[in-house]
């Protein structure tokens, strides 16, 4: 059984960290490295379960793992970001910043499909993440807003006529005057990205999947592959897999901006990663409870491949995490 892990965010942190990951720094120190083409998570997965050149229909990839049908509608991520006006600059916040109750998300749809009509027709699939149906095809950005966090966003924010028809409604909405009273960020933007329509089935190299991220799941829903909510723990995980095959799971906890930005906030994320994940796989591997173990950092394109032999190469020691960035 061959199990793969994709930890976006993993090698984000340069070297001068002090903290140790002993099962990680093992299987990073004893793999066999290889190098490949950075990018996104969203890109790695679209060049893994698709052709290198599709585009990312991640609007309609999110409406099918939700348990919707997309049709074969074009579909776009508009997921809600605060933008911050600087004095020479406009950097966006996205949603996983800040608070967001399901109602207010829920009001400022509404209000958009009232505005929009059959033009665009919004949806909240969760309170961060939404998706727009648009009655013409628009090219948007292919780049989530967790990617943009913290940038200047001024020359990269998709169709102008749309998002400045959008930010003029919600600037003015019950729930942002709420929201500005109470000191909280204001949801005074729409992030719109991965338009396109729903992708046919393909075929793709892993028998399951697990993942909290809803592109993920809408691909290995379009490519028949199994598929179910990321567990609490590799263990868990391992539990529920069939024998033989690869299985491939999503962590992607090291990717909220907090996490990126804060040495702190990225050392206790990798801390829970050893050992919920790391460290459980490891002691699988050694007890021959799995034959491979691949570990992928889409940025910037690095994967580590460990079979148990690998374990005894004594002579490759262990190093910090950050001296691989």
């Amino acid at each position: 059984m061959h199990c793969e892990l994709i930890v976006p965010g993993l090698l984000s942190v340069k070297a001068g960290a002090e903290a140790r990951y002993p099962a990680l720094e093992l299987l990073m120190a004893r793999g066999r490295r290889e190098h490949s083409e950075s990018g996104t998570l969203e890109q790695w997965l679209n060049r893994a379960f698709l052709q290198a050149d599709a585009a990312l229909a991640a609007g309609a990839l999110s409406v099918a793992a939700h348990g919707a049908d997309p049709g074969d509608a074009c579909w776009a991520r508009a997921d809600p970001v605060h933008l911050r006006v600087m004095r020479d600059r406009v950097v966006v916040g996205p949603g996983e910043t800040f608070e967001l109750p399901a109602g207010e998300a829920d009001a400022l749809v509404e209000a958009l499909n009232r505005h929009f009509g059959d033009a665009a027709s919004f949806v909240a699939l969760d309170p961060h993440r939404w998706a727009v149906r648009l009655k013409e095809e628009t090219a948007f950005l292919d780049r989530p807003a967790l990617v943009a966090a913290g940038h200047d966003v001024a020359a990269a924010r998709g169709s102008d006529a749309l998002v400045t028809e959008i930010q003029m409604l919600l600037h003015a909405h019950p729930v942002n005057e709420a929201r500005e009273a109470r000191g909280e960020p204001t949801v005074n933007s729409l992030w719109l990205w991965g338009a396109g329509r729903m992708p046919s089935a393909s075929e793709a190299p892993w028998r399951t999947l697990v993942a909290d991220d809803p592109i993920a799941l809408g691909l290995a829903r379009a490519s028949g592959v199994r598929r179910q909510a990321l567990p609490a723990s590799a263990d868990a995980w391992l539990d529920t897999l069939p024998e033989g095959g690869r299985h491939l799971a999503v962590l992607d906890a090291l990717r909220a901006p907090a996490a990126l930005d804060q040495l702190a906030e990225h050392a206790a994320g990798l801390a829970t990663l050893e050992r919920l994940w790391f460290a459980p796989l490891l002691a699988a591997l050694r007890a021959e409870r799995i034959g491979m173990l691949t570990l992928r950092v889409p940025a910037p394109g690095a994967s580590f491949e460990t079979v148990r032999g690998d374990l005894r190469r004594f002579w490759r020691r262990p190093r910090a995490i950050g001296e691989y960035a």
